[in-house]
Order: structure tokens, then sequence, then C-alpha cells
């Protein structure tokens, strides 16, 4: 006889009830239908599809989080064989950590900024009764060894601002721990880490759950995570069930067109799918040059001499962990910071330390180089309708009378695959896909023949960075650009770059051209890195 799942989901169907009266008008019905999936003992099932296929809704939803409008109207949700779809707030409490642990997203969001990291896994340790106030210090430290943390009698008393990214996941996965759970909901755990943090994160949770037997709901947009990760996935759009059956046979013969598009649009899974030109770059001449660059935060060195050219033409990677250095050099190229020691080269502008440049020569700038940051949101103004985004840089440089502005900015938003009709939306009225093409729109107005890209499809569903990603090979063929394309994301690297550098704590410890990089690297810390790649290809000894 098999054992009871952990977690048996049957026929689940959610709504949210419309809290607008243009909510109501524009009311589609279920945002989850008919899903079901059951989670054995130490097993991962892993729930894939792109942004608003309903993972997040389903995770929520099996933690009793829902929020006050989401309402179950059919189906059952059961954990450990206990019918839970319909437990009060209270009863679910009791659940909460003892029995459902939950490791989310964004750390900083999650934790408290006021308490000592070492306070807040100790309370979840006191609130289900795993140990007295006089334990729970001893146990917290206890915990934050095991997952991993240096020095944890020294953390615990360190506040969230305190540690990095990947601690902070640390800290949440100890904190969902805690409780000793059986089952365990992980939302995206890995989605704003570098490739190292994140192997490292998923390699922690794959041993606490061989550990402990835990059942684990891994939910994420990444399918090569997925295939490492999981043994079980299911694929979900628009709120159902696409596909569904063991990991290794679903990513290897999908059925469904979707898994399919999925796939292609993974770029750990097709690697070739960008096939970059075999012939040289043409014009080998560096538009975009540094040298012997160093920058000091407080004395310490974020830069320590580094020396980079991207050819005109060329797309050029900038690789490293968090940390290293790759948004300082993109800050500075732009404009946005100075430097300490060193010289910058941009199309022939040579800027050295204490270099003021008028307003004439910023806006001269401008017109070579541009930045498209990480975060769409926090780069566009949101009193600004999307019109005005657009058309900031040219009011900045003086360009045009308004009806020329007006049709810049048509043209603008018609280069990257938007309608004009949107000029008098604000960017909440978006999407995350369509605030990126915004910010891309914002940065051609002034038709620069150079963009410096920071990770800008780190924070998009792998659909929506496959759209993304196309639309900027598309221009950078179509109109000649140059790009230094900063990522963590070394499998879309490999597909797109022409050459790429790599950062190690400030200092850059390899540059060449992709294809050699990536099969033979030289430094011992690329090796690192390319080995922390899902379903990186085997490279040359």
């Amino acid at each position: 006889m098999s054992p009871t799942p952990l977690l048996s989901v049957t026929g689940l169907t959610i709504e949210y009830t419309p809290r607008s009266r243009r909510d109501r008008l524009n009311r589609e019905g279920p945002v989850v239908r008919n899903v079901s999936f059951d989670v054995e003992p130490g097993a991962v099932v892993a729930v894939v599809g792109q942004s608003g296929s309903g993972k997040s809704t389903i995770a929520r939803a099996v933690q009793g989080l829902l929020p006050e409008n989401g309402t179950v109207t059919g189906g059952r949700i059961a954990v450990g064989g206990r019918d839970v779809t319909d437990l009060t707030q209270r009863q679910w409490r009791e659940l909460r950590g003892a029995t459902v642990g939950f490791v989310p997203q964004d750390p900083l969001g999650s934790l408290d900024p006021l308490k000592k990291i070492g306070h807040q896994v100790a309370e979840v340790l006191t609130v289900h009764g795993v140990a007295d106030r006089r334990e729970a210090h001893s146990r917290a430290v206890d915990l934050l060894d095991r997952v991993g943390i240096v020095d944890p009698g020294r953390r615990v008393g360190d506040y969230p601002h305190q540690l990095s990214g990947g601690q902070l996941q640390r800290v949440l996965i100890a904190i969902a721990i805690a409780g000793n759970p059986r089952l365990l909901i992980a939302d995206e755990p890995t989605s704003a880490l570098d490739v190292t943090v994140q192997q490292r994160i998923l390699d922690l949770l794959d041993e606490l759950r061989r550990e402990r037997g835990l059942g684990v709901v891994f939910i994420t947009h990444d399918l090569a995570l997925a295939e490492h990760h999981s043994d079980h996935v299911v694929v979900l759009r628009d709120g159902q069930v696409r596909e569904t059956g063991a990991t290794a046979v679903v990513l290897g013969n999908p059925k469904d067109d979707y898994t399919r598009q999925l796939i292609a649009d993974a770029p750990a899974l097709t690697p070739d799918k960008y096939r970059r030109r075999s012939v040289p770059v043409p014009d080998g001449e560096a538009l975009l040059r540094v040298d012997g660059l160093v920058k000091r935060y407080g004395g310490v060195a974020a830069l320590d001499g580094v020396n980079l050219e991207v050819a005109r033409g060329s797309i050029h990677a900038l690789v490293g962990e968090s940390g290293s250095g790759k948004t300082t050099v993109a800050r500075i190229l732009a404009g946005l910071s100075g430097f300490d020691e060193g010289e910058v080269s941009v199309d022939g502008l040579v800027r050295t330390p204490g270099t003021h440049f008028s307003a004439v020569r910023q806006r001269e700038q401008a017109r070579v180089l541009q930045m498209v940051q990480q975060n769409p949101t926090a780069a566009l103004d949101p009193r600004f309708t999307i019109g005005d985004s657009v058309a900031e840089p040219l009011r900045i440089s003086g360009v045009g009378t308004r009806a020329e502005r007006r049709r810049r900015v048509a043209e603008a938003l018609d280069r990257v695959g938007l309608s004009d009709a949107l000029v008098d939306r604000r960017p909440r009225e978006i999407s995350g896909g369509q605030r990126q093409r915004v910010v891309l729109a914002r940065a051609l107005v002034l038709q620069p023949p150079a963009l410096v890209l920071d990770e800008p499809t780190s924070a998009l569903d792998v659909t929506v960075q496959a759209q993304v990603v196309d639309l900027l090979i598309d221009l950078q063929r179509e109109l000649g650009l140059t790009y230094l394309f900063i990522s963590h994301d070394l499998s879309l690297v490999r597909q797109i770059a022409d050459e790429v550098s790599v950062l190690e704590h400030g200092r850059l410890v390899e540059t060449g051209p992709v294809a050699q990089v990536f099969a033979a690297p030289v430094a011992d810390y690329t090796r690192r890195l390319l080995d922390a790649v899902p379903g990186a290809p085997a490279r040359a000894a």
C-alpha cells in the first residue's frame, strides 16, 4: 500500500472576487482551473509556467494564504491526508511552520529589517514549541550553521541588511525548516540570485529533502532548474494543467506545444537557439574602453585595475557573481559614477578621474551610450505616462518640437513592438515585459550606437525573456548596435554574446570569445561559474 501523499491537490479551482467595477467588467473566470497533483515524502514536484499561469496562487492556496478576495470554488487540498480546503486561519496557524514550511522569493521583503536574524529564527522555534526561550538562541545558531551560514554564532546578531542575498535566502530556509515541517513550498527561491549562489541554495534544499524526507513543491519559471531539481513536473498555462508527469519524460519528450515553447525559450535547454555569426565582428574598433579602472568605496577596491574593450557592432558580455563589480563598470561607463584611477573612453570621448563634463558634453555622451537598468519598474517614474517617459531623453537633449518628439516616441515604441496606444498609460497599467520594452524604447529614442544592458531580463519569466532577447538581437542586427550585456545567466550569454569578460571581486580574471572561454576556461573562477550552469555542456580539459 502506497504511503499517504504529504500534499494532494485534486481538481483545484480558484477565483478572485473583483475589487472594482472595472475588474468586474473584465472578469474572465477562475485563475486556477481543475488542477491536480500529489507530493510524496522525499519527492520534489516542480510547478512551472510563465507569469500569470497560476503558480503562486496555488502555492498560496496550499498554505491557506490566499488574499481575502481569493476563494477555492472547486476541488480539494489535503495535507498528510487531512482535508485543509476550508480551514480557518486559526486552524492554519497550527499547520504553518510545523507541517508546511515556506521559502519565499524575496528575502528582503520577507524578513523584518528591525529584528536580528537570530531573533527571527528563534521566534519560529518558540511559537511552535520546538524550544523554550533559553534554548531557542542556541538552536537558532545550529539551524544557521546547518543551512551554511559561516560563523553563525556571530551572524545571529546581524540585521538583514548586513547579509548578502544568498545568505538571506539561507536564513529563510532556516526559518522554513525550524518547525520541522514535512512539506516545503519553495516559491521561486533563487530567481534573484547569481548562478553559483543559486546552485548552492538548490543543493542545500536537495540535502535537506534527503535528510528529513521532505516533500517539496518547487515553483519556478526556469525549466532547466526544474529538470535538474525535481522528480515530477506540472506545466501550467492560464491556470490549467497542460502537461504533467515525470520530469525526465515531460521535458525529454514533451507532448504539448506550450511545453515545447517553454523549453525552446529556456537558454540552458536550447544553447544553439541564437547561433552567433562565425565570421569576425565587422570593424574591430573599440567603441567602449576602460583602462586600469579603479573604484574604491571607503578605501575598499570595488574595481581593481580593470581593462575592457567592446568592439563596435559586437555583443560583449560582462559576467561574475553578485559583488564582482559588473554594475559598477556599467555606471562608470554611463557617466553615472566617478572613479579613482584609470581612463574611460566612449566613442573617443575620454574621461579621467575628476573629469567634469559640461551639460553639453553630457548630452553628447547620451547620444552615444544609453543604459538599460535591471528593474524597469524602478527605472520608470510612476507619475509619468509611457509617452512622457520615452520622450524624456529628447526633452533633456532639446531635440525637436513637441510634434516631432511625439513622432519619435511613436517610432521608438513601434521599433520595440509596442503600440502608440500605450502613450497615455502609466507603468502600473502595463505588464513587466511591456515595461522592459518601454525602457528599451527610451534608451533607443536618441538613436545611440551603444547600449549598456544591466541584467535586462533577470526579472522576467522565460517566455517574456525570450521575447525581449529576440527583440534585442533583431535591433542589434538591424541597427548595428553595440551592447555591453551584463548578466548572471551564463546560458543566455552563451547564446547571444560574441565576447565575454569575467569579473571576480573587482578584478578581470578572463576575457575572450565566448566559444573559447566557455569551452576551455583558463581561470578557476570561470570554471566554477560554468560548472554551476544547469545542463552546461562538457568543456575541453
